[in-house]
């Protein structure tokens, strides 16, 4: 997974985003809203926005700046206010691995109905509320091919890896609201099966998404921590 980071200029903020241009020859399965679904893709776009984001149309933003990028056919496009540039990592066992951590507001997936949403809360007292994105973009390759029941399981494994992480690293949640994720697979080949934790291909995405996400947490800790 050959990351490029790429910088813009957008409503005077300098904001990057990183690019990974697969090519040919991968199927992903992605919750991303550019590109969602499972199907071929040959490329991956995880673009930084503000923190007070406040555009309605992210897909067709998305669009634009793939466009921009030079990015042709089907391909899967994120945002996040995370540190793009500070985009975490890992390789292991074949199998690789990039995350964005960002932790603003820490979530549990399963709340009582009807409570407050923190995401939504006025931002940097502002009365009017803003959407307030603490995003965990995570992007998976594996260099085999995965079967469709494989691939969901592999987001399945990917997100019990994430949510173990961030417990160990100290944040009580099991994520936050607007994560989102990409597996790509290879298009060829005899596809894989399984892929839940204690598969082959599953327990190594589990121990790098693992390793990739636990590192960009403990560095967003040690961020808050700098800031007092």
């Amino acid at each position: 997974m050959n990351l490029e980071t790429v910088w813009r200029v957008e409503d005077g903020r300098r904001l990057a985003s990183t690019v990974w241009r697969a090519g040919r020859g991968h199927r992903m399965i992605s919750s991303a809203m550019l590109g969602g679904g499972i199907g071929p893709a040959r490329w991956v776009l995880n673009a930084q926005v503000p923190g007070a984001y406040a555009r309605t149309d992210p897909v067709a933003h998305l669009a634009e700046l793939a466009a921009a990028g030079g990015l042709e056919g089907p391909g899967v496009g994120m945002l996040t206010a995370a540190s793009v540039a500070r985009t975490v990592r890992r390789d292991g066992e074949g199998v690789r691995v990039s995350a964005t951590v960002g932790l603003r507001v820490p979530t549990w997936a399963a709340s009582p109905a009807g409570a407050p949403d923190p995401e939504l809360a006025p931002l940097d007292g502002d009365a009017t509320p803003a959407w307030k994105p603490g995003t965990i973009n995570i992007v998976v390759a594996v260099p085999v091919q995965l079967s469709d029941a494989a691939l969901v399981n592999a987001v399945v494994t990917a997100t019990e890896a994430k949510t173990q992480a961030l417990l160990e690293a100290g944040f009580p949640c099991t994520g936050t609201a607007s994560d989102a994720i990409c597996v790509a697979a290879a298009a060829g080949g005899t596809p894989e099966v399984f892929a839940g934790p204690r598969s082959t291909w599953g327990a190594r995405i589990a121990r790098t998404v693992h390793a990739a996400v636990r590192a960009g947490a403990l560095d967003y800790a040690s961020r808050l921590e700098a800031r007092g």
